[in-house]
């Protein structure tokens, strides 16, 4: 059976694919409601533990990942679970690391990479994406 968000709480974005996924800020406290299968935390430095799995990845705030690998491949495994689970991304503020990620996992599912920030904002968070280099990183990010 599929576990998902309901698409009407907040944070909620849907992918074309109809997948759903969350995007918090860690500030702010944790919704009332349904909790994530699996969350990926983009934090300069590691989260502390939650009830559900996780995935952290060491990503300064304002800035870019500091291992552009491991975030492909931390965007690709929530991308995919995403499919059947209720994934959270989240960093401190849930705007610019979380915009950018969810800006990612978009091109991953089908969003052109140039329409990927536009798409964020309208779904998610009209102040998505921060910065300059986050813009380009999105730009630059394939779903190759």
């Amino acid at each position: 059976m599929r576990s998902t968000w309901d698409v009407d709480e907040t944070g909620v974005m849907c992918l074309p694919s109809g997948r759903l996924l969350r995007g918090r800020g860690l500030h702010k406290p944790l919704a009332s409601g349904a909790t994530p299968d699996f969350a990926l935390y983009l934090l300069g430095q590691r989260p502390a533990p939650v009830e559900w799995e996780a995935r952290w990845v060491p990503w300064p705030d304002f800035r870019l990942p500091r291992d552009h690998g491991d975030a492909r491949d931390a965007l690709r495994e929530a991308w995919l679970r995403s499919e059947k689970e209720r994934v959270e991304i989240a960093c401190d503020g849930g705007r610019g690391r979380t915009g950018t990620a969810l800006a990612c996992i978009a091109v991953l599912d089908g969003v052109p990479a140039d329409k990927a920030v536009k798409f964020v904002r309208e779904h998610y968070n009209p102040r998505a994406v921060e910065t300059p280099w986050q813009r380009r990183y999105i730009a630059h990010f394939t779903a190759d």
